[in-house]
């Protein structure tokens, strides 16, 4: 289990503080809602607290177990080096004076290694990364656990590994998105403005990378199929400028079919949003996640994604791959600027189907 020879974590070991890091993309951060929960199972006494990008905090920042959210800003290095370096200081400074007990290092970063040395923290969990087999690396944790077997678990029985040193079991734990009621309000309210008093569909055909994209006649396709007296549409994406043009493209396609709020949402009023609809379309996205996390009843299209890692994490959902109806490409092979839609294979009938079997039930 261990790289490091460190000696075993004693069953009485009771942390009053714990720190959590993990410095990856919006998606990442939710699904390490489970290692969360188990934590807080473990050890209800404890504060647990979570180092992560300062972009992603709106993903646990309405989450009850979580006592502070403490960040990591990307955009300091463009202050300039003299400024970067006291931010990075500070941060340390606040994490050391905080006086960790256990630091449980998720991530594969060299400066969450740093932070997870001078933590101070007696016990420091991180895992043995291939890739990072060296002295620093070992030095800087008192267990490593094994990646060994990573390549054929999802990222949340991944992270749930890294427990073992606690003897946590590392199963049983959901994921968890968290709002407020006032996020909920003004989803609320947004939906009035745009007269959606019905039961709607949440649809998120967009994703950062094109090529995780299904193309826009087929998504209006879907959106005619399935807007009736009965049921709206309500298509969502994040405010990027792509994003925006792709579904305005869509509802060219589809006129007054669907209602956008795309870009118009707070990642948690979007979860408020996902967790009232009857049901959720999406392609492999952070929404996508929300969705799972949330029981709302999930359709996610996938192309050449790691799917074992990746699917939606819960019960309530189906994964329709591209690769079932064409050959894909090798997902590390993947020019993520590629410009191809590799989710084009997938035929808008068994989209449809999927989604009546869903409303029908």
């Amino acid at each position: 289990m261990s790289m490091a020879t460190p000696q075993s974590i004693p069953a009485a070991f009771a942390p009053q503080k714990i720190l959590l890091i993990k410095l990856r993309h919006h998606g990442d951060m939710l699904l390490t809602t489970p290692v969360i929960a188990a934590l807080r199972q473990r050890y209800p006494q404890a504060s647990i607290d979570v180092l992560l990008y300062k972009e992603t905090l709106p993903m646990l920042q309405a989450h009850p177990h979580i006592r502070q959210l403490r960040f990591i800003d990307r955009k300091w290095k463009n202050e300039g080096t003299l400024a970067h370096m006291r931010h990075e200081a500070a941060l340390l400074k606040t994490i050391r004076r905080e006086g960790y007990d256990l630091v449980i290092n998720l991530a594969d970063q060299w400066r969450s290694a740093i932070i997870t040395a001078l933590s101070g923290a007696k016990v420091r969990i991180g895992f043995a990364y291939n890739k990072r087999s060296n002295a620093f690396w070992r030095q800087a944790h008192t267990h490593l656990v094994s990646t060994r077997n990573h390549g054929q678990l999802h990222t949340v029985e991944q992270n749930l590994t890294a427990l073992q040193p606690l003897n946590i079991a590392s199963e049983g734990f959901p994921a968890a998105m968290h709002y407020s009621d006032s996020d909920w309000r003004h989803t609320q309210a947004t939906l009035a403005q745009h007269k959606v008093t019905r039961p709607y569909i949440v649809i998120q055909p967009t994703s950062r990378w094109l090529f995780k994209c299904w193309e826009d006649e087929k998504v209006a396709g879907l959106v005619a199929a399935l807007a009736n007296e009965q049921t709206a549409i309500v298509l969502t994406a994040a405010p990027d400028k792509k994003e925006l043009a792709m579904i305005e493209h869509i509802l060219s396609l589809c006129p007054g079919k669907a209602i956008s709020l795309a870009g118009q949402l707070t990642l948690p009023q979007l979860a408020s949003l996902i967790d009232h609809a009857r049901l959720f379309i999406g392609v492999d996205s952070a929404p996508m996640h929300m969705a799972a996390a949330l029981n709302t009843p999930c359709i996610a299209l996938f192309g050449p994604t790691k799917l074992k890692q990746w699917r939606p994490w819960g019960d309530n959902n189906q994964v329709i791959w591209a690769g079932d109806y064409a050959p894909l490409p090798a997902p590390d092979s993947i020019n993520t600027n590629t410009e191809t839609r590799y989710l084009s294979a997938i035929p808008l009938e068994e989209v449809v189907k999927a989604a009546r079997n869903y409303l029908d039930e």
